[in-house]
């Protein structure tokens, strides 16, 4: 599989990542070359205005981000991120995908695909990861 030997693995790890764990994000799947995450919407997540904050958008992404990085090598920590807000949620669920772009000596570069459940793409997170 990877850095984990398990999905079992990699969530009981992840659930160290206490910000998002209470945010009631998780891992849904982890393989060599992808991830998938998942948070079922509530008012926790929301802004001002009632639509989702931006943070919890990103923090979603950053944990899909972090279980594909760290199951290539162990520890990896971001080195640069950047995210591209597409569309507003209309659904009740984010659902994040991670896929690997480039895995190097030293750094790996990670797309991150976010959308609701009804399929409608919110944003897009790329990341830089540094291999320690």
């Amino acid at each position: 599989m990877g850095t984990f030997s398990s999905l079992e693995e990699a969530r009981e790890h992840f659930k160290k990542d206490r910000f998002a764990s209470f945010s009631g994000m998780v891992l849904d799947e982890l393989g060599e070359d992808y991830s998938v995450c998942s948070v079922e919407l509530t008012e926790v997540h929301q802004n001002a205005y009632g639509g989702v904050m931006g943070g919890a958008i990103f923090t979603l992404a950053d944990l899909a981000f972090a279980a594909l990085s760290n199951n290539i090598h162990q520890p990896t920590v971001a080195q640069q991120v950047s995210i591209n807000y597409l569309s507003s949620v209309k659904g009740q669920k984010l659902i994040a995908r991670a896929t690997m772009k480039k895995d190097g000596k030293r750094t790996c570069t990670i797309v991150v695909d976010v959308t609701d459940d009804t399929g409608r793409d919110i944003a897009q997170f790329v990341g830089l990861g540094f291999k320690l």
